[in-house]
């Protein structure tokens, strides 16, 4: 099969022919439809990923039609369906308590196991997929593995927005574009914060209430004047220092902070303006990934009509153009993700 592999960090990705992959006993061999390119696959590509070292497959947001399937498999050949990028065990404490996404035992297709930049992926513990709705494309479904799913229980599982509350949204990447889009479908009145004007723009077009340009590093006071005291719940969806910093300035005392973004490499270890929490009793969350038993919530409010995700995505590229994808993340990016479509070019 032909696989995009990770020889050399930020260098252009070898594009190769390798064996197909094994099938899982408890899991499905899946040819790979669609698979969404992350910011979490930039840092493994310039090697800030912990985990992600050379000879990996990258690509973790994914959807597949089930080729091949194990004994124990939960699904069967011909089978669609979606992938969360955690693929937890099922019987630790935290999957029993319900948090599957705070496993003890992940496996990570695209970070420590060969991930979707591939024409076919092993999955296993395929108990953790979703099966692909009739009328979801598999374009769209492969951005929910990671950046809209985690960003619905960012809102839902963690911060627990409210219909008719500020919601504050710094970076309007992938992420940020989800939040933007759910927060609004919960009833809560939105904020967008970055430094491109054309993704302003872009988050406008889409139903922002506002969207603040944040280079001039006065986007948290901007928000207080907006909102009258502050924002509810504010999300920072890149990860950076500047915009932590921002994110938490701008709430409201008993606001409420989702870390969304991945802040690994040199933005791991960030200083943080304490009192800004302790005068403002601010309660600060982390969030990575959904549990899969939410598939459902997410996926009602889609094929409800609720919500369209669709805008999200931007391009559809080939598997050969990966490489350019990943490296317009050292940059400002343009509005919108890319997911890769053909795996044959």
């Amino acid at each position: 099969m032909r696989a995009a592999v990770l020889r050399e960090y930020n260098q252009p990705l070898s594009i190769e022919d390798i064996a197909s992959p094994d099938c899982p006993e408890d899991g499905v061999v899946l040819k790979v439809l669609a698979c969404g390119i992350c910011r979490s696959d930039w840092h493994g590509w310039v090697g800030e990923h912990p985990r992600v070292k050379p000879g990996q497959i990258g690509g973790h947001e994914y959807c597949g039609e089930v080729v091949e399937a194990g004994p124990e498999a939960t699904y069967q050949v011909g089978d669609r369906v979606i992938a969360p990028f955690i693929l937890a065990c099922g019987t630790c404490p935290q999957c029993r308590s319900g948090e599957s996404n705070t496993c003890l035992d992940q496996r990570l297709p695209g970070f420590i196991e060969p991930g979707a930049f591939a024409e076919f992926v092993a999955v296993p513990r395929d108990h953790n997929l979703a099966r692909l709705p009739g009328d979801m494309s598999p374009v769209l479904a492969a951005a929910l593995g990671c950046r809209v799913t985690t960003a619905w229980h960012a809102l839902t599982g963690r911060a627990a927005l409210q219909a008719g509350e500020w919601l504050a949204v710094h970076g309007t990447g992938g992420i940020g574009l989800a939040a933007m889009l759910l927060g609004r479908a919960l009833g809560a009145r939105v904020i967008v914060t970055d430094i491109v004007e054309e993704k302003l723009d872009h988050a406008r077009g889409l139903g922002a209430d506002h969207a603040v340009d944040a280079s001039d590093g006065e986007s948290a006071a901007r928000i207080h004047e907006i909102t009258g005291g502050g924002a509810h719940v504010s999300v920072e969806a890149l990860g950076f220092p500047v915009t932590v910093a921002a994110s938490l300035a701008c709430l409201r005392p008993l606001g409420r902070h989702v870390q969304v973004g991945m802040p690994v490499g040199h933005h791991a270890v960030q200083e943080l303006n304490l009192n800004t929490v302790y005068a403002g009793n601010l309660a600060l969350f982390g969030t990575r990934g959904m549990p899969s038993h939410r598939y459902p919530s997410l996926l009602n409010l889609i094929e409800g009509g609720h919500v369209d995700l669709s805008p999200i995505v931007a391009r559809e590229v080939t598997l050969s153009e990966a490489s350019r994808e990943l490296a317009a993340f050292n940059g400002p990016t343009p509005p919108g993700v890319a997911v890769i479509t053909d795996f044959t070019a």
